[in-house]
């Protein structure tokens, strides 16, 4: 996910993307202690846009 598409979400998008992220994280942290990930790589990017999505969202806050 890009930042430029974090941007163009609105709040309802957001915290809907933030609550599917945080559900595929934990899938995925799952699936790496049964040794079933493929790819480990893949916690990296789903870490780094939840940052995305939360950086978004407080910059928000800030700015209203």
């Amino acid at each position: 996910m890009k930042a430029k598409e974090v941007k163009e979400m609105t709040n309802e998008e957001l915290a809907k993307k933030l609550a599917e992220l945080k559900s595929e994280l934990f899938n995925l942290r799952f699936r790496a202690e049964a040794g079933q990930l493929e790819n480990p790589v893949s916690i990296r990017t789903c870490k780094r846009d939840i940052a995305r999505v939360n950086t978004e969202i407080r910059a928000r806050e800030l700015k209203a």
